[in-house]
């Protein structure tokens, strides 16, 4: 797993990014905008990307972080998305995350058991502005995960 940086990287988590949630397919600019923000990461087996995650810092009274991790379909179940989601994880905390959630896109099926796999429990079912696809919202209740 490597942070982002430069736009070879960057091109590269958004390709991740857009197959897997392209209901909310990002341009060159929006994810620029995005590694502003946010932590960033790829994932790779040897020279091959596989998967990417984001970590939103802790924001708000309870110090709420989000982590996603995405992989891509032909590298599931063989460990990335854990890898993935314990990185960000350990920064979330690292950053002093009181709580951690996550998001997944609900035809996702593979993303939601991972999800509930790792402690999670859906908090929220939600439309975006102008969509049509269902979104779930997850929040972790295993502190120790």
């Amino acid at each position: 797993m490597e942070p982002v940086a430069g736009d070879a990287m960057l091109e590269q988590w958004r390709y991740v990014h857009n197959v897997i949630v392209p209901p909310a397919a990002m341009s060159v600019d929006e994810a620029r905008e995005r590694a502003g923000r946010y932590r960033l990461e790829n994932a790779y087996a040897g020279d091959e990307l596989v998967g990417c995650s984001t970590v939103r810092p802790p924001a708000g009274a309870d110090a709420v972080a989000t982590v996603i991790a995405r992989v891509l379909p032909a590298y599931r179940r063989r460990g990335f998305g854990t890898a993935l989601y314990r990185n960000g994880l350990a920064y979330a905390r690292s950053l002093g995350a009181g709580v951690v959630e996550t998001c997944v896109l609900a035809v996702n099926e593979d993303g939601l058991r991972f999800a509930e796999k790792q402690g999670f429990v859906e908090v929220d079912r939600y439309v975006l502005d102008g969509g049509n696809d269902l979104w779930i919202d997850l929040r972790l209740v295993d502190a120790g995960s």
